[in-house]
């Protein structure tokens, strides 16, 4: 952590950046692009804004980049290519609370893998948090299930807060456990992301490492659109915009800031800060798209955060070791 005194306020900063990354699927909803479409435009954006930065300051990244660093960078590219996919996915489907809230759960994934496959040591308080994050996850998904039939008929103001009956009270999506299954997909994702490029990770600078995994995201998202039949071309003025607007402010503006406050914060700070974003995509949805959370998913995503927020507190001394910019985040803003 930087000892010097930054110009401007690291947690101001950051409240800025959650902010932004909180936009994310706010602009996802906003586009009505196919959503293998709205993925590939917003990675190929970022890493079209990101190379030539990459490429003017950090030559020597790539120069050393090997046969190994390749294929540690495609696993890490279509990991995460799987994850936008499914997360873009899961947001026509699902309610933006449900499915920004399921997909935050990738560090409890992360620290699952990290003991599976790295052999790491997994505290009983991570544990902890992790059931926790479950039963609120099961709380969110089945209750969203069921939640529209509870209020079908029901009469007075409590009916007033659901006009148009079960099919329309929860404004949970048009079929809620698919796309929170694909959150979850995209949490799942994510968290092999960050396992697969860990090592690379810790011997590039970020914006070469972005750039490298990010450019392989792109030409795996491209493949699945083109084999999905979706125009490439075609989309009104609206829709660029929009594109633009995913990469510029969650992906560059929010995780360019996010990284550099890792550099003057803690990075549990950092990472808690970070359990705002679903709460700020929550309230946009409320008021942008007039998007109300049903009961089920404002206890049951609680929950979820609380169990992420437990999980992340415990583990946080079994990575002092790991470099403050390598902590694992969340990708999909």
């Amino acid at each position: 952590m930087s000892r010097q005194s930054p110009a401007v306020s690291p947690l101001l900063a950051l409240s800025v950046a959650v902010l932004a990354v909180s936009t994310s699927a706010i602009l996802v909803r906003f586009s009505e692009a196919p959503s293998l479409v709205k993925a590939f435009y917003r990675v190929l954006f970022t890493v079209s804004l990101l190379a030539p930065v990459a490429f003017s300051r950090s030559r020597e990244s790539f120069r050393a980049f090997g046969r190994r660093d390749a294929l540690v960078a495609v696993a890490a590219g279509v990991a995460l290519a799987v994850h936008f996919a499914s997360w873009f996915e899961s947001l026509e489907w699902t309610s933006v609370a449900a499915s920004v809230t399921l997909v935050q759960a990738q560090p409890l994934f992360v620290a699952v893998g990290a003991w599976a496959l790295l052999n790491e040591r997994i505290t009983r308080g991570v544990v902890a948090g992790i059931c926790v994050a479950l039963v609120g996850m099961v709380t969110m998904t089945l209750g969203d299930l069921f939640f529209p039939a509870l209020f079908a008929g029901l009469p007075g103001s409590l009916g007033a807060l659901y006009p148009g009956g079960a099919a329309e009270a929860s404004l949970s999506g048009e079929a809620p456990l698919y796309g929170d299954a694909l959150a979850v997909v995209g949490a799942v994702t994510a968290a092999g992301y960050v396992l697969a490029g860990r090592s690379l990770r810790q011997r590039m600078s970020l914006i070469p490492y972005v750039t490298v995994v990010y450019g392989v995201c792109a030409l795996v998202l491209l493949a699945l659109t083109v084999a999905s039949g979706h125009a490439l071309v075609g989309y009104p003025p609206r829709e660029w915009l929009l594109f633009l607007g995913m990469a510029v402010g969650p992906g560059v503006v929010g995780h360019t800031v996010i990284n550099w406050a890792l550099a003057h914060l803690e990075s549990s700070v950092v990472s808690v800060s970070l359990l705002g974003e679903p709460v700020g995509s929550t309230v946009l949805a409320l008021v942008l798209l007039a998007e109300v959370p049903t009961p089920a998913t404002v206890v049951g995503g609680a929950v979820v955060l609380c169990g992420i927020y437990v999980a992340a507190a415990r583990r946080s001394g079994v990575d002092a070791d790991v470099p403050a910019d390598d902590a694992p985040r969340p990708t999909s803003e």
